[in-house]
């Protein structure tokens, strides 16, 4: 295939774009002139859609025709409303990317129709599938999804190729954590952990800014400001701004003049907000950083003795006390060895230009990366229908290919359905399904008689395909895990507590909550606030539809799950 491939990084807060071209790495400019985009689409007055400064510039008068923050909703079947009008988190990133490919092609001279596109490390199975669909639907043949650590990685090797050592990438942006442990030799990185948290970053600093700004407004003048979207936003604004001072100043000072009214006269809010507090605010935030960077390094056999760089990546790592906490944790000093606005922008160009056979000599880079998660299948082992059978460790170099046998489990057992799911627990109700693939025509024999040969192939862009097949017979059955067909869209259940049985279940969602909220501060796994969100869901949703045979069964899972975690 020909025609130039561009680097991509969609970021939650901005989107960044390059290509490679004689040995280098050139950014690409928005119609603005400016190599960052604000990642956020908008309706106009006219109902026409605007991306980028000009959707950004209209966020605080218009906050309910604006989508920030879009990249957070892949993979969670929600839908944005704009005005009256909604859209999938794909759609909207597909408009954002199709602006992106506008620009490219205007700057460069040409249609521009392949891209790299960089995803967090930690992204699953079915977040990645629907970053490849929106580019997909921007007009992009998507060569390769790169984790964004990596991406990072790329372009800080391609300067320092003679190297040996082992690099930490650090990189926390502005919706997503991830940290990756890599070795460097003779022209070679290699991934050799990943981990992360796919719901921390700098809009978790804003917010929490924003909750004291706003506790500040309320006790000062008595009023509210829940539901009002339009003082909300105004108060992420100047969260945000807040933010970004105090990087390189110690106290910022905060002045909104109208925020809302009371009996009829303007209400503001004027404060100062110290470095010393925001620090306060963020620092159990900051804390939950240190399990996946503690399980990188013991999955990747490294102590933190035999790092050598520490390499921050992503821009909340601007934040002072970012910096002095990961320094304090590893004993190594980080450094910003990358522009950590646009170096996996830039290292998805570098792969673009390694995939295009464009690297000059001595610029043979050779990359590897690892599937971040455990992926198997659901088994019983004698004892338990809902056991996890591993079938690729989690941090394996990719690509790769891993079988399995299995047996049958039951006399004249004809059918073996193959329940696919990702992550780390031991029973497969606390991990994510991923998809399901049927083996029939299995010879009727006594059980354990006939074997099953599973494998897994998950290839560079983490995209997985299963195949089961009949050992004695040959017989296969292929699947390519399609999570984007089998996700089910979520309804509106916020009326649940409206519904006539809604009184018998109160008590077990009002415990679900409270212990949801509790483990966000606690930094409970992403794997089972998930989980327990989804029961909650479901919960909710069978006492819209006054089906209390599910609700009760759901009650009962609900139950089960949080005495376990007492």
């Amino acid at each position: 295939m020909s025609g130039r491939i561009i680097g991509i990084d969609l970021g939650t807060a901005t989107t960044e774009a390059a290509y490679f071209e004689g040995g280098q790495v050139h950014l690409l400019k928005n119609p603005e002139g400016k190599a960052i985009t604000p990642s956020v689409i908008g309706l106009d007055d006219s109902g026409n859609l605007v991306v980028g400064e000009q959707a950004r510039a209209q966020y605080l008068l218009a906050p309910e025709r604006t989508a920030i923050e879009v990249k957070r909703r892949f993979g969670t079947g929600e839908k944005i409303s704009l005005g009256n009008l909604t859209y999938t988190p794909v759609e909207l990133s597909a408009l954002l990317l199709k602006y992106v490919r506008a620009y490219a092609g205007k700057e460069l001279g040409e249609d521009i129709s392949r891209a790299v596109i960089s995803v967090p490390a930690y992204f699953d199975d079915r977040q990645r599938r629907e970053v490849v669909e929106a580019g997909t639907q921007a007009g992009f043949t998507v060569e390769r999804i790169i984790n964004e650590p990596t991406a990072a990685a790329l372009s800080y090797g391609l300067e320092h190729m003679e190297e040996e050592s082992y690099v930490l990438v650090y990189d926390l942006g502005g919706g997503t954590f991830d940290v990756t442990l890599l070795e460097m030799f003779e022209g070679v990185l290699e991934v050799k952990a990943s981990a992360g948290d796919n719901q921390l970053g700098g809009k978790d600093f804003d917010e929490a800014l924003m909750d004291w700004l706003r506790n500040r407004f309320e006790e000062e003048h008595g009023i509210g400001l829940e539901g009002d979207i339009r003082a909300m936003a105004r108060l992420k604004e100047e969260a945000e701004r807040c933010k970004i001072a105090l990087s390189s100043q110690e106290s910022v000072t905060v002045q909104l003049p109208v925020l809302a009214q009371k009996d009829g006269v303007p209400c503001g809010l004027e404060t100062t907000v110290t470095r010393e507090l925001f620090e306060s605010l963020i620092q159990k935030l900051i804390d939950r950083t240190h399990l996946p960077v503690r399980r990188v390094l013991a999955d990747g056999g490294v102590s933190r003795e035999e790092l050598s760089q520490v390499i921050l990546v992503g821009g909340s790592t601007r934040i002072p006390l970012v910096a002095k906490d990961i320094g304090k944790l590893l004993g190594t000093e980080p450094k910003r060895a990358v522009d950590p606005d646009l170096c996996v922008a830039q290292g998805a160009a570098i792969q673009a230009g390694i995939i295009a056979n464009q690297m000059r000599e001595g610029q043979e880079l050779v990359v590897t990366d690892v599937c971040p998660f455990t992926l198997g299948v659901q088994v019983w082992d004698g004892e338990r229908t809902d056991r996890m059978s591993v079938v690729i460790p989690r941090n394996t170099t990719i690509p790769v290919t891993r079988h399995e046998e299995y047996m049958t489990s039951f006399d004249n057992q004809t059918k073996a359905e193959i329940n696919v799911y990702q992550g780390e627990a031991k029973s497969v109700l606390q991990n994510h399904f991923l998809g399901e693939l049927t083996l029939d025509g299995i010879p009727p024999r006594r059980a354990r008689e006939e074997k099953i040969d599973i494998s897994f192939s998950y290839n560079m862009n983490g995209i997985l395909e299963v195949q089961a097949a009949v050992v004695s017979t040959g017989k296969k059955v292929n699947a390519v895990i399609n999570l984007l067909e089998k996700a089910e869209e979520r309804v509106d259940v916020s009326q649940w507590d409206r519904a006539a049985c809604a009184g018998d279940y109160r008590p077990v969602v009002r415990r679900a909550a409270r212990f949801l909220e509790k483990s966000a501060k606690k930094g409970l796994e992403e794997e089972e606030r998930e989980e327990l969100d989804w029961l909650l869901y479901r919960l909710k949703k069978a006492i819209l539809q006054e089906d209390t045979d599910e609700a009760d069964e759901v009650e009962e899972e609900i139950s089960d799950w949080l005495e376990q975690r007492r």
